[in-house]
């Protein structure tokens, strides 16, 4: 006889690390630069430039590049910015299960603040989290039937299992030209530029998946003119493209994540020779894992009648999908100037970004609490402060509902702030209303027993003489006629064709009659 076995391919969690770096450092205004006499807003981005495993340990580099909007005492030409980086080189310490493992890194721009030392030297502090995540992809073999001999009885059991058939890397490119409207002035220099991800939808498809989105985007901008010395235009792009992806089709479940690792913003020249275009290159780079929900039928039990069969079994570890959703919910609130802030005279810009502070699982669902933070670019009443920016957070709760969540399931949630407007309600408050999506995937830990192996030896002929050729039998409670076929060295279909049983169910108090079935050794 021989065990048919088949791998399944499973995935679970291995190692999860958190690391926290400050970062902290002074700049000096370049000599090109006016002094600055007050700043307006800073924006940061995290470039991880290598990740390195070394003796259990994981070397991450990088670095955080910044750009400061500020003010300059030069009527003609009042704002400006400076832009730099502060690299970095952090040592995170690993589980030693995991140190050959290939990590994913993410990170988080937890805070972001400038301070003016002098009019030509500030200060730039940042805290920043990375997030190192493995998952550990792996084939668990397991029995599924037995071949190669007619006596041998066995039983299957149907399991859930959530393979994972595709986990890789790929880049998606955008590029394409903008055309400045004719009421908007010829660009000199970008100052300030804000370019986000928005609104992504994926639709997976035989051997391939196609993506959409849009592309909010805003420029601030000095020209020229003496009249109009600073200008702002703000559009949106939508996009859009076909990915190859092998293997993959519309029965799976994606958890695909987009992260724009680069964007390049510059001016060119159009047809006329005036700077009115703008060539914009953004790379987006996709996490692409697919999952395909299977209920394999594996070996539950085995024996045979003229046989001593001993299964030999151990227990797997797997995580299986719970739920994957999109919860979505509105947030209004309110943001007020602050006293030492000049009044509002027109909304230029605001961007938002989502931080969830706290995740608490309850029976039917994980309560998420967190926060919006929101930063609002805008003109104002004063001559000598013409552009200011206020920052407001914005707490949050929302329940998304989830069946079947345990204390020890996993989940992973990746908020996004889906729409954002803003409404000037007079000189010293803004109303802000956000729609925020929470992205959810929730996986169960499942530790299911599962049949590697058999060790077959010759049966005890004296122990099966000894047992009674007939047998009256009265069913007890939890018994089932696998159980009983098996301890009266017989089979199922014996016990049903000498009861004239009309199914093989039985209940509490039945009474049965077993003959024992005696066999020749295999």
């Amino acid at each position: 006889m021989e065990l048919v076995k088949k791998n399944i391919h499973m995935n679970k969690l291995k190692c999860k690390s958190t690391l926290q770096l400050t970062l902290d450092d002074d700049f000096n205004v370049p000599d090109v630069k006016p002094d600055i006499a007050n700043i307006i807003t800073e924006q940061g981005e995290v470039k991880i430039n290598e990740i390195k495993a070394m003796n259990g340990k994981l070397l991450v580099k990088g670095a955080l590049g910044f750009n400061i909007l500020y003010l300059s005492e030069d009527a003609h030409s009042p704002i400006h910015n400076i832009s730099g980086e502060i690299p970095f080189d952090e040592v995170v310490n690993m589980e030693a299960s995991c140190a050959d493992d290939e990590p994913t890194v993410s990170w988080e721009l937890e805070d972001l603040s400038t301070g003016l030392i002098n009019s030509r030297k500030l200060s730039v502090k940042s805290i920043l989290s990375l997030n190192i995540t493995i998952d550990e992809l792996y084939d668990e073999e397991t029995a599924v039937m037995v071949e190669g001999s007619d006596d041998v009885q066995y039983i299957n059991k149907k399991i859930e299992v959530t393979e994972v058939s595709i986990n890789k890397k790929d880049t998606f490119r955008i590029k394409d030209e903008i055309l400045l409207p004719t009421n908007k002035g010829n660009i000199s220099s970008i100052l300030y530029k804000d370019i986000q991800l928005s609104n992504m939808e994926v639709r997976l498809l035989e051997d391939k998946f196609t993506i959409k989105g849009e592309l909010p985007i805003f420029i601030l901008y000095s020209t020229e003119s003496e009249e109009s010395p600073m200008e702002y235009y703000e559009t949106e792009l939508a996009f859009g493209g076909t990915i190859e992806c092998s293997g993959c089709n519309e029965d799976m479940v994606d958890d695909i994540t987009f992260k724009v690792v680069s964007n390049n913003l510059e001016s060119k020249s159009d047809e006329d020779g005036e700077e009115r275009l703008l060539d914009l290159e953004v790379v987006l780079e996709m996490d692409i894992i697919a999952y395909d929900i299977q209920e394999p039928e594996v070996l539950r039990d085995i024996y045979s009648p003229s046989k001593e069969i001993n299964p030999i079994s151990r227990v797997a570890e797997y995580e299986n999908l719970v739920i994957k959703n999109n919860s979505k919910s509105r947030v209004v609130d309110r943001v007020k100037v602050s006293s030492n802030d000049p009044k509002i005279l027109q909304i230029c810009h605001a961007n938002a970004a989502i931080k969830i502070d706290d995740i608490i699982p309850a029976e039917t669902e994980l309560n998420v609490e967190g926060a919006i933070d929101v930063n609002i670019l805008y003109i104002t009443e004063e001559d000598d402060r013409p552009m200011n920016a206020i920052k407001g957070s914005i707490p949050f709760a929302q329940a998304i509902e989830v069946k079947g969540v345990k204390a020890d399931s996993t989940y992973d949630i990746k908020p996004s702030v889906e729409q954002l407007s803003l409404m000037m309600l007079d000189g010293d408050e803004i109303e802000v209303k956000a729609t925020i999506n929470l992205n959810t995937i929730v996986f169960d830990k499942i530790r299911e027993e599962i049949i590697t192996d058999i060790e077959v030896s010759d049966i005890d002929l004296e122990k099966l003489q000894a047992m009674p050729g007939i047998v009256a039998y009265i069913v007890k409670p939890k018994d089932t006629l696998w159980d009983i076929a098996k301890s009266y060295y017989t089979t199922v279909e014996a016990i049903i064709n000498i009861n004239n049983l009309e199914e093989d169910t039985i209940k509490e108090g039945d009474k049965l009659i077993i003959l024992k079935k005696v066999e020749v050794a295999i």
